[in-house]
């Protein structure tokens, strides 16, 4: 058995990469830019499943770049579902809480209608209709804050700031689940071996990390476990403008995930520290 990976080098796709039965394809031979050439990939590995672990992830740049995020996160993944399906293996399609507008306080369930606030999110909903759309069996996991000891992310920026500051200033009125790409790969990997089995649990479901928090608290955490005196200031959204706008309300109700396939919400601490000593930064 054979799960095709989509990516190499993002956070979820090197994590991927770890785990029995899998195979990552890059940019070379799958250029989401290319639609019918990941196609052709699908077809000439012939696979067990396919999980789409790429994406276009540039959310502020995404809005001087929509018709590129657009091609990469909503029109390939539609080739590459059809692709599946022709050859009757599940797909899995990574997606984000940006698809959502972000009010209120209330986890968004899958079923609720998206209203994406910018570029990025637009192109992430556009990827999931077109999934949809193709009827083969797929499962859409739309996930959040995602973190790990790869890439540029949240922890990364923060170790490298508190490690010279006394004091930082961070957003407090974003509330979400940070999720380490270890753990979504780890669901995406349960999730596609049950979709084998189980074509029937096919569908769009979601996952983050728990418990929910602000980016500020966030920072606290890992200022706290990574042993570094650095003071957090919670401030406003408004505060730090950004060329394309967060929703503020990301948290996510997984229920669904744990019901269909007994995925739990991780715990993030725990991740985190996997992270920092990855990292070479516990306390």
């Amino acid at each position: 058995m054979t799960v095709l990976v989509i990516g190499k080098t993002g956070q979820v796709a090197r994590e991927l990469a770890l785990l029995p039965d899998v195979t990552c394809i890059g940019r070379d031979e799958a250029d989401l830019t290319v639609p019918e050439q990941c196609s052709s990939a699908i077809h000439a590995y012939a696979p067990s499943a396919v999980i789409n672990a790429a994406a276009y992830t540039a959310v502020d740049k995404a809005e001087e770049e929509g018709p590129l995020a657009t091609l990469i996160n909503g029109d390939t993944p539609g080739v590459m579902a059809r692709a599946c399906a022709s050859l009757n293996i599940p797909y899995v399609q990574i997606s984000t809480d940006y698809v959502f507008e972000g009010g209120g306080t209330a986890p968004w369930r899958p079923d609720d209608a998206p209203g994406p606030l910018g570029a990025y999110g637009r192109s992430k909903q556009r990827g999931e209709e077109k999934v949809r759309g193709v009827g083969g069996v797929h499962a859409i996991l739309r996930t959040s804050w995602v973190v790990s000891a790869h890439g540029n992310n949240f922890v990364k920026t923060m170790l490298r700031l508190g490690a010279d500051r006394d004091r930082l200033n961070v957003v407090a009125d974003q509330i979400g689940g940070p999720t380490t790409a270890r753990d979504i790969a780890g669901a995406c990997h349960n999730i596609v071996h049950q979709l084998i089995e189980s074509p029937d649990k096919s569908g769009t479901y979601h996952f983050s990390g728990a418990p929910d928090c602000s980016w500020a608290d966030f920072a606290r955490t890992i200022f706290e476990i990574a042993g570094l005196s650095c003071d957090v200031t919670g401030i406003p959204s408004s505060a730090y403008p950004t060329p394309a706008i967060r929703p503020l309300n990301s948290r996510m109700d997984c229920t669904s995930t744990h019901t269909t396939f007994g995925i739990e919400r991780p715990d993030w601490r725990v991740g985190l520290k996997e992270i920092l000593n990855d990292l070479g930064a516990l306390k």
